[in-house]
């Protein structure tokens, strides 16, 4: 009911939720005298709390943003990124069990480790071909997201939002509202994604 999503993905709020919500299930099996409406409406609360807050989610990038965190580059262009480690609590332990767990052999070989919100690292090698949009931050750069242009990334690129219209218009799409997510690779590959389009 709380959605598809593995655990390393949960939010903060789903955990939080998980445990109280099997704490009062063991307060209801341990104490029978405690009706179950008593147990089962706090949990339903629970549930459309976090329902609510997931909707809140997809819908809006900013909340979501800010619910559940933004990556963080913490090796960029094989340069490690200390101020960025401090500032999510991320020691070098952290980062060398990572690094071992993903099969990378040495930091040497690593071109680019981003801190995902689920506390994942996810590692691009020097070796490997890459292609996507990479920022100078180091990670994959979408142009539309849930039908919204996004402005950093043509910043990133040194474009504008003409140039973003222009080039799908070239490729037949002239309603921006209708796509739900853009992205160009390094071989100018576009990948666009009609809402709502049937399969």
């Amino acid at each position: 009911m709380m959605g598809k999503r593995e655990i390393g993905e949960l939010s903060l709020l789903d955990i939080v939720i998980f445990i109280m919500v099997a704490e009062m299930a063991v307060f209801a099996i341990e104490d029978p005298s405690v009706t179950l409406l008593h147990s089962i409406i706090p949990m339903g609360l629970l549930l459309i709390i976090q329902r609510f807050t997931a909707w809140l989610s997809l819908k809006s990038g900013l909340f979501r943003g800010w619910f559940e965190g933004k990556p963080s580059v913490i090796v960029s262009k094989g340069k490690i990124d200390e101020h960025e480690m401090r500032k999510q609590r991320y020691n070098f332990n952290d980062l060398m069990q990572q690094l071992r767990e993903n099969g990378t052999k040495s930091i040497n070989d690593v071109e680019f480790a981003i801190l995902e919100p689920s506390g994942k690292l996810s590692i691009v090698e020097k070796s490997s071909k890459y292609q996507q949009p990479i920022s100078e931050k180091g990670y994959v750069i979408p142009l539309i997201v849930d039908g919204k242009i996004q402005d950093k990334a043509l910043k990133d690129l040194r474009k504008s939002k003409d140039w973003l219209k222009e080039m799908l218009a070239s490729k037949g799409y002239h309603s921006l509202e209708s796509i739900s997510f853009c992205s160009v690779d390094s071989n100018d590959q576009w990948y666009i994604d009609i809402k709502d389009e049937t399969v």
